[in-house]
């Protein structure tokens, strides 16, 4: 039998996906959605909000678009412009969620706003000396400070009861990232620092009774990787051989790319998981947790990119 969400897996439970605009963070608070659960979805990028907050990305895609997916998808979707660089920002959504909620279940700190600084795969492999300071370090602000700011300010309330659940999101597991070079120093600094947030947190969580988890999805289709190659979720396939009209193929692997639902998915298994605090501390991939918890992809599939790279 082909495997379906418990609609009511996550009913009454609150979530806050920070970093939830598009990519792995619209996809998680998705997922969450589809298993009942109330998602606080945050980011700078807002059809409603403070012009004064600026994304990084020149890119269509809200917050308010999140949520109302949220919402469709049998969830209760909830939009909150919210620069976690800005510690009184994100101060004041811990207000908000205080005094509407009262507690959190689920914190996922999927903060990133990098790609561009970042650069493309011929800006990969620039030596320190070469890459642009300024760049560099905000890519650090983005990816950590973000994530520790949230952290504080948030955890007080998954920390008043047990069972809280804390997610890193992150680019590469621990056991993977330990032995590869990742683009840049500083990406690379930023992907294993994520990792390390998780653990970390959760040797603090412990005594709280709740679960810190890093995980990484595989390749994924974003938004912002589907334009790379002119193609949608729908009919991302096609980028396979070329076929798409002004844009390259896609490289050898995006076969077993995965939509952003399917990390969501990994941490909707997670959150429902009354014995989830085995996992504490750990660094995973959506694909171990798929085989852990049984869960598909939004076509029914199961993909590992990572399991190219032994």
């Amino acid at each position: 039998m082909a495997w379906s969400p418990d609609r009511d897996a996550l009913r009454d439970r609150v979530a806050v996906v920070a970093g939830a605009t598009r990519g792995a963070g619209r996809g998680i608070a998705a997922a969450l959605g589809e298993a009942g659960a109330t998602v606080i979805c945050t980011g700078r990028s807002s059809a409603a909000g403070d012009g004064t907050i600026q994304s990084d990305y020149d890119r269509v895609e809200t917050i308010e678009e999140t949520a109302d997916l949220v919402s469709q998808l049998g969830g209760l979707g909830v939009a909150v412009q919210v620069d976690h660089l800005d510690s009184e920002q994100v101060r004041r959504l811990a207000d908000r969620v205080r005094d509407d909620y009262g507690h959190v279940d689920v914190l996922v700190n999927d903060i990133w706003g990098a790609e561009v600084l970042k650069g493309g795969p011929s800006q990969w492999n620039t030596p320190i000396w070469r890459h642009d300071l300024d760049a560099g370090l905000r890519i650090l602000r983005l990816a950590i400070d973000t994530h520790l700011i949230t952290s504080h300010h948030l955890l007080p309330m998954l920390v008043d009861r047990p069972g809280g659940l804390l997610v890193e999101v992150t680019d590469g597991t621990a056991a993977f990232n330990a032995d590869q070079y990742r683009i840049s120093v500083y990406y690379d600094l930023a992907k294993v620092a994520v990792n390390r947030l998780a653990f970390s947190q959760g040797h603090e969580l412990t005594d709280h009774g709740g679960t810190a988890v890093a995980i990484t999805p595989g390749w994924l289709r974003s938004e912002m990787m589907l334009d790379n190659f002119g193609v949608t979720e729908d009919n991302w396939r096609a980028a396979l051989d070329g076929s798409v009209a002004g844009y390259p193929p896609a490289p050898d692997g995006f076969d077993s790319s995965e939509s952003p639902r399917y990390v969501g998915r990994a941490i909707a298994a997670l959150a429902a998981d009354p014995d989830r605090a085995r996992w504490n501390q750990h660094s995973v991939s959506s694909a171990d947790l798929a085989r852990e918890y049984g869960f598909t992809d939004i076509d029914g599939s199961q993909p590992d990119s990572w399991a190219r790279h032994p």
